[in-house]
């Protein structure tokens, strides 16, 4: 596979991602998939999503779990429902990325991807302490069926993430860096942080964002590749110090606008596409 190649977060039926028609369209070769809902995840349903991505060339490299329940409407509600920190759903949401795990093993698909939720700052507290055992737990699972688990960056400091994974102590366990999370919930400069993590990125989301007024209170505001507040020459220069050539997968999040969203995504191709062949 060439150096960075583009690629895109896509869904086939639901949730988060652009619809898959619009990948084909574009002839993006890579994508990283938002799990299907458990009805198609089935060995048929692998089969022909499989033979789909053949013929239009097409490389699945992450598959994203979600949860039923889940909002990202603002930061408290972020807080309260997402991820496998809420303890009242989080013995369902293992059994159900286990799930998602074994129907990636059918599609081939390396890693899985999962925003974990708030991870306690403090080593010390109980809940930080629960959430490495059921983190082990799903690496070890995930293991077993040859994956790596990739933890998307935002909802807590760099610092915080590398001593939770250091907490963990898996082999299987790496990051999936998105610069705009870290302007969203305000947690971190993008490039500061991805230079502390950058020896565990083993893949990226090109998303870009602006600051809030109140960061960590309130959201950021997510815009289009390129008129946000992330330096994507910087990022690109910054994953290059560390070795990273595995795909640039841009995410854009307005399933209410897909004629924009389909626009905004085919700008971001140009723009990414430019800034590789000026730092060749």
């Amino acid at each position: 596979m060439e150096k960075w190649p583009i690629g895109v977060f896509t869904s086939i039926d639901a949730g988060l991602g652009v619809r898959f028609d619009v990948v084909k369209e574009l002839k993006i070769p890579t994508v990283h998939l938002h799990t299907p809902s458990r009805q198609n995840r089935t060995p048929e349903a692998a089969e022909r999503f499989l033979k789909e991505c053949r013929d239009a060339g097409i490389t699945i490299t992450v598959m994203f779990g979600g949860f039923e329940g889940e909002s990202y409407a603002d930061i408290p509600t972020v807080r309260r429902t997402v991820g496998l920190v809420p303890k009242e759903t989080r013995a369902e949401r293992v059994a159900e990325l286990k799930s998602i795990s074994d129907f990636g093993k059918l599609l081939g698909v390396p890693a899985l991807g999962i925003h974990i939720g708030f991870i306690p700052e403090s080593p010390d507290d109980p809940d930080f302490k629960e959430l490495v055992a059921v983190t082990q737990e799903i690496c070890d699972y995930l293991k077993g069926n040859g994956q790596n688990l990739h933890l998307e960056t935002g909802q807590e400091t760099a610092d915080t993430l590398l001593a939770f994974m250091d907490a963990v102590g898996r082999d299987n366990l790496f990051i999936n860096f998105d610069p705009a999370n870290m302007i969203l919930y305000g947690t971190g400069d993008p490039i500061e942080a991805l230079r502390k993590v950058g020896s565990r990125v083993r893949s990226v989301h090109c998303k870009d964002a602006k600051w809030a007024a109140r960061p960590g209170e309130e959201w950021g505001e997510e815009v289009p590749l390129g008129q946000g507040d992330v330096d994507f020459e910087a990022f690109l220069r910054t994953l290059d110090e560390f070795g990273y050539t595995g795909p640039l997968t841009i995410e854009r999040e307005i399933p209410h606008d897909p004629e924009r969203q389909k626009r905004d995504i085919a700008a971001a191709v140009r723009l990414l596409e430019s800034l590789k062949a000026e730092l060749a």
